[in-house]
């Protein structure tokens, strides 16, 4: 059976009463894509499954493949957004997709803008051990900002000089959810968690010497943390963290809302 075919039967079922709206609405998230040529099929309906539309990743993408990518995602989404963009990709990029703005530090690319005022409840705090980390942690923070949510960021408060850390208690305390990203040996996010009282979100970073073996030196230190309540994704992975993070407040938000039905 073809998609359209799906789509027409879904919608016969929903005008004869055999099927409500609801039901159809949950069935519709996995029917939409549209092939762009042939090396690229877009999920037009993520952002009903996730609250977030579907994301490029630009590395091992011609710049024909991500602007095509991006002409297609365009027309029904507000907000395209592509990752690990290099400065001279971005170049030529804005000549063949009009009004795409570059974000150089987390390198990112998108249509659109972070969401004003703000869609959803909640604030998610962003922290990192140093300075070299800043640019995973802001590809985190842009990335969470696109998807509605405040935003307060920390930076190079790392366990080498924790004092740095202990006068920022308060920043933790305000937090709902919270992403540490560090590199070397991995320790802030652990420190970090046996300070909070909500979720925390650990992101190694390849930053550090040989031993640290690019990442994965802090990716086993945080996979072994003893404080509970530390969820950890891949190395410099920040957008992963921040979709993590807006799902863990999408989800107590719909909770609430069942509550007070």
């Amino acid at each position: 059976m073809t998609q359209p075919e799906a789509i027409k039967l879904l919608l016969e079922a929903v005008a004869a009463g055999g099927v409500s709206p609801e039901d159809a609405q949950e069935k519709l998230k996995y029917l939409a894509f549209e092939p762009v040529g042939d090396f690229a099929k877009v999920d037009h309906h993520r952002q009903l499954r996730t609250g977030f539309p579907e994301v490029i990743w630009g590395p091992g993408k011609t710049v024909e493949q991500i602007a095509g990518i991006i002409e297609v995602m365009r027309s029904r989404s507000p907000l395209v957004m592509a990752t690990r963009i290099e400065a001279k990709v971005y170049e030529q990029l804005k000549d063949k997709v009009a009004g795409l703005e570059y974000y150089p530090v987390p390198r990112i690319c998108a249509l659109g803008s972070p969401a004003q005022p703000k869609q959803h409840q909640g604030t998610i705090t962003i922290l990192t051990a140093g300075t070299a980390d800043i640019p995973v942690a802001e590809e985190a923070a842009l990335t969470a900002e696109f998807c509605g949510f405040t935003v307060q960021r920390l930076w190079d408060v790392g366990v080498a000089g924790i004092q740095r850390l202990l006068n920022n208690r308060h920043v933790i305390a305000q937090a709902d959810v919270l992403i540490v990203v560090a590199g070397m040996e991995g320790a802030l996010p652990s420190v970090v968690a046996g300070m909070a009282d909500c979720p925390t979100i650990a992101v190694p970073t390849s930053v550090g010497y040989g031993a640290s073996f690019g990442g994965i030196a802090p990716l086993l230190t945080m996979l072994n943390s003893c404080a509970a309540g530390i969820g950890v994704v891949n190395i410099d992975n920040g957008f992963g963290a921040a979709i993590l993070a807006g799902q863990i407040l999408r989800t107590a938000q719909k909770l609430r809302s069942r509550s007070s039905d």
